[in-house]
């Protein structure tokens, strides 16, 4: 194994035992908001933010990031397909129905079966 290599398993090792909670260490920033729920593009904005100070802190893996980075892009992909394909409901907001209730009724019974 390389030097690099042993520097990042390194480096993984001591951010998973800071995440845990080792004693004087906080929490990463982002997990706090994270645990509340994003629903908002405030709260997505102010997570984002807090994850790439963690980061730079050395707060959390790169992996971690860049998973949570994955799961948000995969999250303002769903908003974005609600506004473009979602049908009007009350008020003005759009629903975005992934499957009708026709189909969902024959793949539970597909799947009970």
């Amino acid at each position: 194994m390389g030097s690099q290599a042993k520097e990042r398993k390194q480096g993984l090792e001591g951010s998973e035992k800071e995440v845990e909670g080792d004693a004087g260490i906080s929490k990463p920033r982002c997990l706090q908001i994270a645990q509340k729920g994003i629903k908002t593009g405030s709260e997505f904005a102010a997570m984002m933010s807090a994850m790439m100070s963690d980061l730079i802190e050395g707060k959390i893996t790169p992996n971690i990031a860049n998973a949570t980075c994955n799961a948000g892009g995969k999250l303002l992909k769903v908003v974005d397909m609600q506004m473009r394909y979602g049908t009007d409901q009350d008020g003005g907001r759009k629903k975005l129905v992934l499957i009708p209730d026709a189909v969902d009724g024959r793949i539970e019974k597909a799947l009970t079966e």
